[in-house]
């Protein structure tokens, strides 16, 4: 009989894992440490909207960011990324959808106003500890998702609102409404290896304005022995594909394959990019995307996609149980390690052994030239 109890236990507990995306046979739980005592660490935060739309769910991005602080030092921390959507909703006001203006409570039961306090609430445990970049993706504009450019990331993400990331600003163009804001924007930094780091991000579905401005500031002589990073939220399909079009309302925006063409490919510099925005409900592998091709100057641009919001329970779900990246670049300048782990299971003994994920899509190496 006991016997018999165990095995049903132990049968459960796989189908959960199953169900919630997560590995059936997971391996010893270790908490996250650097390969190499010299290496420093970036991480890469997803899509935040679906913690931010349910107010059961926001703890959990807190978590995230309080997770991120404490292991500052431990992990060499230097520099935080999110690929955007940090609301469901920029603004609840809308003549074609009472339900924005009325939450319904289970899709969603926070007004924009509570979405966008959360997120910048969270972000803010990183204030003058690490600085952090942010892309800016459709559901951050408009009313839903894109109707319009308007968007309420200046109000709540000031240049200001974390010195640290105000030290390493460069380069502000003007968003759709004529304003400077860090929708587009270029940053300058140096690692702990003395190497020279530029990171561009820009607005979802970039305008060709601002494709023109991002490939005059990377081609700048002051750069040309800089890694660039391009930081964008839509880019990449789960097949690896970029993006050639996509059904928003805006006529004016670019994606993944007029990126490349205007910006990534023409550049000698740019090494990197990374996005977030597609999902697949209770599916890992429909978050991701990776590839690696080669820009003008005959380097390796690695290209990644990395996004959770469906997981943990689908699109009414907990937001994404808690994953992040953790990319390690090693001390030979040239060595970077990604790893996938979860905060939120990490917090638990009883759910420990489930907070990395380890196929190969979610743990690899990557070189740059």
């Amino acid at each position: 009989m006991r016997k018999s109890f165990f095995c049903f236990f132990a049968s459960t507990i796989v189908f959960i894992g199953i169900a919630s995306g997560i590995s059936a046979q997971p391996k010893p739980y270790s908490p996250p440490k650097l390969s190499n005592k010299d290496s420093w660490s970036m991480i890469l935060m997803p899509d935040p909207q679906a913690y931010v739309k349910l107010a059961k769910n926001q703890p959990l991005l807190e978590l995230m960011t309080a997770w991120i602080s404490t292991n500052i030092d431990s992990l060499n921390i230097k520099l935080v990324l999110c690929t955007g959507d940090l609301v469901e909703f920029n603004e609840m006001i809308s003549p074609r959808a009472s339900e924005r203006l009325n939450p319904n409570g289970t899709k969603v039961d926070q007004p924009s106003k509570s979405q966008w306090e959360s997120v910048a609430r969270s972000f803010a445990r990183l204030d003058g500890r690490v600085p952090y970049i942010t892309a800016t993706g459709n559901h951050d504009y408009g009313y839903n998702s894109m109707e319009n450019r308007r968007s309420n990331f200046n109000k709540y993400f000031p240049i200001d609102k974390n010195f640290l990331t105000q030290k390493i600003v460069r380069e502000v163009a003007l968003d759709a409404e004529g304003v400077p804001t860090l929708t587009n924007a270029a940053f300058d930094m140096t690692t702990p290896h003395g190497k020279k780091m530029l990171i561009v991000t820009t607005e979802f579905a970039p305008r060709d304005t601002i494709l023109s401005w991002a490939s005059q500031v990377v081609n700048q002589a002051k750069y040309k022995d800089h890694t660039a990073i391009l930081l964008t939220h839509s880019y990449m399909n789960a097949k690896n594909e970029r993006f050639e079009k996509e059904n928003y309302p805006n006529k004016d925006g670019n994606y993944g394959a007029a990126i490349w063409r205007k910006v990534v490919q023409p550049s000698k510099n740019i090494q990197m990019v990374f996005a977030g925005h597609i999902a697949a409900e209770n599916d890992p592998r429909g978050h991701v995307a990776f590839r690696t091709d080669l820009n003008a100057g005959g380097k390796k641009v690695q290209q990644m996609v990395f996004n959770a919001q469906a997981l943990g329970g689908g699109n009414a779900g907990n937001g994404g149980d808690g994953w992040l990246r953790i990319l390690e670049f090693l001390p030979d300048g040239k060595t970077v390690k990604v790893k996938t782990f979860s905060p939120l299971f990490a917090i638990s003994p009883t759910t420990q052994p489930f907070a990395w994920r380890t196929e190969s899509y979610d743990e690899f190496t990557f070189e740059l030239d």
